[in-house]
Parts: structure tokens; C-alpha cells; sequence
């Protein structure tokens, strides 16, 4: 991680080109009538991104592999309403819209002509590339992201936010400790086990049936953590309802094997990456070529004078 002195910011790329994807008109193509509207979109979140927030830093983390097999060992339920192909080798295939999927290529070509380090690691989702980063950094911490799972990483002694899109980047929702407790009653440590209890149709895991989120508030406020919840369920004085302590009972399996689903990852192999932010393209004539064949015009104009300022 050479270069990370100061602020260090992250990006869940997926989660932003995706957002890029449905926020920018599909009208915004190439010269040859090539849709471009993740690309440029994320161009101007990154320039938007750097010029509001100025990291010293910054990392584009992607997802080498969206539904791990280890995860999927364990609660395979995990994402499965996402599989649009299963692989026999490698990773599943995800649902993507059909225009967005050949602008990924592109995304990433961008990136590396401008020198913008850009991370994937075989094996891992880009949350643990994220979560292993972030646990490494020296100083304070903005990961960028419109998924919720990553509040897990908010701590307020260490500088770890997460800055989350509410309308582009323009208008962003800046998570601490304070706003989490305000919203789910539970700092970033436990935010974790809030989601395991409630569970997540979004990413297939079903969670402990009739524990809602404030339920899941409640106890955790009660019993410290989920090791304290479920140590509750064995002792007759806690005070748990006899629905809560029978749900709870019944679900062992699940919660024995779902803190390391929802978990990120701490311990992704890494490769050494200067993370340093670029003042000036890596490779220049590249970029000119890429900006050429694909038409990204004032959006990496305004990108390339912001990294230059």
C-alpha cells in the first residue's frame, strides 16, 4: 500500500458505475452509437469526488469475484437470485444489463491509462478489498459506496466514514458512529450483527426469521453482541421473549456460519500498488486513444484538470 500518507479514499466501484449506469441517459454514446453512460458518469464521480473531498490517496476496488465460493459454501442462498450463468470453473456469472457489461472493459482501461490504482483480488468481493485497506490504513479513511453492508467499517477513533451517494455524488450522506446510532441504534462494530439478524433479500441471506431490525436493535442494545444474544438464549433469567429465545434456538446453524458471509474480509492478499492520487496521466497517448474511440470528452477533461490542480 506505498503512497497512503494521509486521507485514503476508496471506491466500491461496481456499486458507483452501477449507479452512473442508471443516473446518466443511455443517449450519452461513443462516436460509433456505443453506449458510454457508466463510463462518463463515473468519470464525473470521480472528479466530483476528488475536488469535494481531496484525498491524498485513492483506490478503485473491484469485484474479482462478486459471489465467492467460500461464501456460497456456507449460505447458499448467498446472491443466488443474481446468477444469470453458473460456471462450472470460476465465478458465476451476474445479472448486469446488457449495455452496462461491455463499458466495464472500458472503465477499467480508463483507469489504468490514468493511473488511478484499481484493485481486485481473486477470490474476494470488493467490500474485502475494501475492508482489508482500510484496516491496513494509517490515517483516516472515506470509502464510497452505495451499499449499506460497509458500514461495518465506520469507526470513529480511526477516521473510517462512509460517504454514502443519496443523488450522484453531488449529495452524499456522510456515516459516522453518531448518524449510525441515531439510525440503527449500533455503532459500526455492530452493525455486522444487526444485518445478520435481520437478514438481506438483496444479497439472499434470510436472517433470524421474526427478528426485524429494531428487534435486532433492541437486543444487541440489551447483549452487547451477537456472542451476547445467543449466550442469552441458554440462560433462563435473560430477559428474552419465549418467541425471540425459540427463533433464536432454531437458528444456531445459521448464526454459527453467518458472521463470516456478512463479515468483510480482513486479510485479502493484497498487491503492492501505489495508491498515490495521480497529478498527471500514467500513460498519456493511451488515454488520448481511449478518449478518441470512445468519445469521453469533457468528462475526462474535467477529471484530468481536477487530478492536475
Amino acid at each position: 500500500m506505498r503512497g497512503v500518507t494521509g486521507r485514503l479514499m476508496l471506491l466500491d466501484t461496481a456499486s458507483l458505475y452501477f449507479r452512473a449506469y442508471f443516473g446518466v441517459p443511455d443517449s450519452v454514446k461513443a462516436p460509433d452509437g456505443t453506449p458510454v453512460n457508466a463510463v462518463r458518469g463515473l468519470l464525473d464521480f470521480i472528479d466530483r469526488l476528488v475536488r469535494d473531498h481531496r484525498p491524498d490517496a485513492l483506490v478503485a476496488c473491484m469485484d474479482a469475484d462478486w459471489r465467492p465460493q467460500w461464501r456460497v459454501d456456507l449460505i447458499p442462498s448467498y446472491k443466488a437470485h443474481r446468477v444469470a450463468e453458473e460456471h462450472e470453473v470460476g465465478p458465476d456469472e451476474e445479472e448486469v444489463p446488457d449495455t452496462l457489461s461491455p463499458q466495464v472493459p472500458v472503465i477499467e482501461a480508463v483507469l489504468d491509462a490514468l493511473g488511478i490504482a484499481r484493485v481486485g483480488v481473486e477470490g474476494y468481493e470488493a467490500d474485502d478489498v475494501i475492508g482489508t485497506f482500510t484496516g491496513r490504513a494509517k490515517g483516516p479513511v472515506d470509502i464510497v459506496t452505495g451499499d449499506r453492508d460497509l458500514y461495518q467499517l465506520v469507526d470513529d477513533a480511526r477516521e473510517v466514514r462512509v460517504l454514502y451517494p443519496l443523488k450522484g455524488v453531488g449529495t452524499l450522506q456522510l456515516t459516522d458512529e453518531a448518524w449510525l446510532r441515531e439510525k440503527y441504534g449500533v455503532d459500526g462494530r455492530g452493525y455486522a450483527d444487526l444485518a445478520l439478524l435481520r437478514g438481506d433479500p438483496s444479497d439472499g441471506l434470510p436472517g433470524v426469521p421474526g427478528i426485524g431490525e429494531k428487534t435486532a436493535a433492541k437486543l444487541l442494545a440489551e447483549f452487547g453482541d451477537l456472542a451476547g444474544i445467543m449466550a442469552a438464549v441458554d440462560d433462563p433469567k435473560a430477559k428474552l421473549t419465549p418467541s425471540q429465545r425459540k427463533r433464536l434456538d432454531e437458528s444456531r446453524p445459521y448464526v454459527a456460519v453467518a458472521p463470516t458471509v456478512v463479515r468483510v474480509a480482513a486479510d485479502v492478499p493484497l498487491p503492492d500498488v501505489d495508491t498515490t492520487l495521480p497529478r498527471a496521466p500514467r500513460d498519456p497517448a493511451g488515454l488520448d486513444e481511449l478518449a478518441l474511440r470512445w468519445g469521453l470528452g469533457g468528462s475526462l477533461q474535467r477529471l484530468l484538470v481536477t487530478l492536475g490542480a
